[in-house]
């Protein structure tokens, strides 16, 4: 235990002793005027000489104990000296002052909690109470021990709603169907277990509590500038990535509070919100606090009473959360603030600190942060991560590693509304002209350099256009436009989520644009690619407004154009007619790649990647005759050489040319082409 916990410990012993020399006081008060003190069955009978004497009895008045106020003199004047010599205050003073309890609503707590701390004043409350069965302080108990008066309303207030001690949660008044003289008082495990110097908390505050953060990231002057002045509420917007939840530990920092951070995500379905925040801003209360909770549309969504709540506390609160405030939500007035955004240099920063020394040697950061907007608690996250994972396997915290604890931050809603793909395959895997390929390496570029070139050169300001990258892919089926995508993923670190169109498009009106809401909002929290296969399906072209489904059909397309704008990350529409996407398109997309049917020669590379290096081949296999005599997608050759591959082993030998003809034949028949003979040439005797 350190020193100072020490001096509050005697401190509160002291107390302790002035309280049980309050109770010895009203124990001789009762043994005078009880006829028969030594009873065994006194409390569980009332006789007549009881009524008689109770009937006689005035409305008892305060009668503060000369003993008990002589030593409670000396208890709180050796407590003054020691903080005038430099000491620091006591818990229970602190405590005192965080609530501003009076002289005495500390002592009420005192007697509340005094059972729980020491046992012999459960029997002697029992004795006090006249009820053997009845072992904690009553109201009307706490107030005679207190020297206070039962029958004045301030009295009373003490200890009902409106009092800081209910309020802040610090005491419970139980069995509420009792008068309320004879209601008991009980303190929360928590509030004795922090006078004995537990600073561990609550665990419904510990189960959404969030790490502080290890190093500096924004600006929180005119935040601080703002808690410094008094302000008591205050909201901070921010965008994905924000380091919102640092800028307001440091301003409160700054203004002289430490600081209780909540991620307000975690909250539990089944628990009611309003309850929690008081637990909170009681344990904000016992550290001497400020409370940063968010987002706040977490609580929104679970109605406005807890975020009322929030409003209301008497410590400092500064709630985070990507919307707009709302006036409707409390009538407490916040100061309203725009999270910083954090630069490219301050994220690969915070990504060394916290590392630490784990840093690999050379560690370039702007090949793992730059396409990763992360907040700084989700950098401190994913380094953990990383750390894990290299213990697991037994190797230094590498890139690869740090880019795996980077994605395993994501959140996992959008896994509900599209599917996620983990890419497996690189650049060397494609096989496309090399102008499409400079433009694909272009498209990682711009991921990697969006915050540089937007953020800090400004290239892109107003309009309410976010961070996003929106490029549009276009070519026949089998082209390369899904593996284009997955190579971009791979490239970047990141995950591909491809958005299942039977998940978004419905026949009912307003439907579909909830649909797709729903999806990029849960987009804005993942660092992933974000696929649309079959874009033309919702990305429509408008047309003239004939009836009702035109115009519904085209407010569809209206949506869309404006969400896009303020996507913040990297969405990726995939179309087999580029002449079917709506052309305002055009102008809001980043980049468009045409992928064309391949040539000879690249087809041929196609045929030898398709077949790979273990599939044994029968020495006949004429894969350049293959790629001159059939004009196929990249696709299509994938789905022969998977079908011959098939053949081959069920008749246990090599792919040979057979194979590979009654493949062809196959595909021929499924993509509904007309399968001549001649096209076979040599080997037009395999044809069946």
């Amino acid at each position: 235990m350190r020193d100072h916990d020490g001096a509050s410990l005697a401190h509160l012993l002291g107390r302790l002793a002035v309280l049980e020399a309050q109770v010895r006081g009203a124990v001789e008060r009762r043994r005078v005027d009880d006829p028969v003190p030594d009873d065994p069955f006194r409390g569980l009978y009332l006789s007549d000489q009881d009524v008689t004497r109770l009937l006689g009895q005035a409305i008892p008045g305060p009668a503060p104990d000369p003993e008990a106020v002589a030593l409670l003199g000396r208890v709180e004047g050796e407590a003054d000296a020691a903080e005038q010599a430099g000491a620091t205050p006591s818990r229970l003073r602190r405590l005192g002052r965080s609530f501003c309890l009076s002289p005495a609503e500390l002592g009420l707590l005192l007697v509340a909690v005094a059972p729980d701390l020491d046992s012999r004043f459960e029997r002697l409350y029992g004795y006090l109470n006249n009820d053997v069965t009845r072992r904690r302080a009553t109201v009307g108990l706490a107030l005679e021990l207190c020297g206070l008066s039962p029958t004045v309303a301030a009295t009373r207030r003490s200890l009902g709603p409106g009092g800081p001690l209910i309020d802040g949660r610090l005491v419970l008044v139980e069995e509420a169907d009792r008068p309320f003289l004879t209601r008991a008082l009980r303190v929360p495990d928590r509030v004795a277990a922090y006078l004995l110097g537990d600073d561990r908390p609550d665990p419904a505050v510990a189960a959404l509590a969030t790490g502080l953060p290890a190093a500096a990231a924004g600006d929180p002057s005119s935040l601080a500038r703002g808690l410094a002045a008094g302000a008591r509420l205050c909201y901070l917007r921010e965008r994905p990535g924000g380091a919102a939840r640092t800028v307001a530990v440091q301003a409160l920092g700054a203004a002289g509070w430490s600081a209780v951070s909540l991620d307000l995500t975690r909250l539990d379905r089944a628990e009611d919100p309003v309850a929690v925040v008081e637990l909170a801003a009681r344990e904000a209360g016992l550290q001497h606090a400020g409370l940063v909770a968010g987002p706040v549309e977490t609580l929104v969504e679970r109605g406005l009473a807890a975020v009322r709540a929030l409003a209301g506390l008497p410590v400092p609160v500064v709630l985070v959360g990507q919307r707009t405030w709302d006036p409707s939500w409390t009538e407490e007035v916040p100061v309203l603030v725009e999270a910083p955004a954090v630069s490219q240099g301050e994220r690969a920063r915070l990504w060394l600190a916290s590392l630490g020394q784990d840093a690999p040697a050379g560690l370039e950061t702007a090949a793992v942060s730059a396409q990763f907007l992360l907040a700084p608690e989700q950098i401190q996250r994913a380094t953990r991560s990383a750390r894990l994972q290299a213990s697991l396997v037994g190797t230094p915290v590498s890139p690869a590693l740090l880019r795996a604890g980077a994605r395993a931050q994501n959140a996992g809603g959008l896994e509900r509304l599209a599917r996620r793909i983990e890419p497996a395959v690189g650049w060397d895997d494609l096989v496309l002209p090399s102008s499409v390929l400079g433009q694909l390496r272009g498209i990682a570029a711009r991921a990697r350099l969006r915050d540089q070139v937007l953020r800090e050169w400004a290239m892109r300001p107003g309009g309410g256009r976010g961070l996003g990258i929106a490029v549009l892919f276009a070519g026949e089926s089998g082209t390369g436009k899904t593996m284009s995508a997955e190579v971009i993923a791979n490239d970047l670190g990141l995950d591909l989520y491809a958005v299942d169109l039977a998940t978004v498009v419905d026949k009912y009106v307003g439907e579909t644009e909830k649909n797709l809401e729903r999806i990029f909002a849960e987009a804005a929290g993942v660092n992933g690619v974000l696929l649309f296969d079959e874009a033309d399906a919702i990305f429509g072209k408008r047309s003239e407004v004939r009836d009702a489904h035109d115009r519904y059909a085209n407010l569809e397309t209206a949506y869309l154009l404006q969400r896009m704008e303020s996507f913040d990350g990297i969405a990726i529409l995939a179309t087999n007619l580029r002449s079917n996407v709506d052309a305002a398109f055009t102008r809001r997309l980043d980049a468009i790649v045409d992928f064309p049917v391949p040539g000879e020669a690249h087809r041929r590379q196609l045929w030898e990647r398709c077949l790979g290096p273990f599939i044994p081949r029968d020495p006949d296999l004429d894969l350049a005759f293959c790629a001159g005599a059939f004009e196929l997608s990249g696709g299509d050759i994938h789905s022969i050489a998977l079908t011959a591959a098939y053949l081959a082993a069920d008749a246990g030998r090599p792919v040979g040319m057979a194979d590979l003809v009654q493949a062809i034949q196959q595909e021929y028949r499924k993509l509904g082409r007309l399968c001549l003979t001649a096209e076979f040439g040599p080997y037009h005797q395999l044809v069946s």
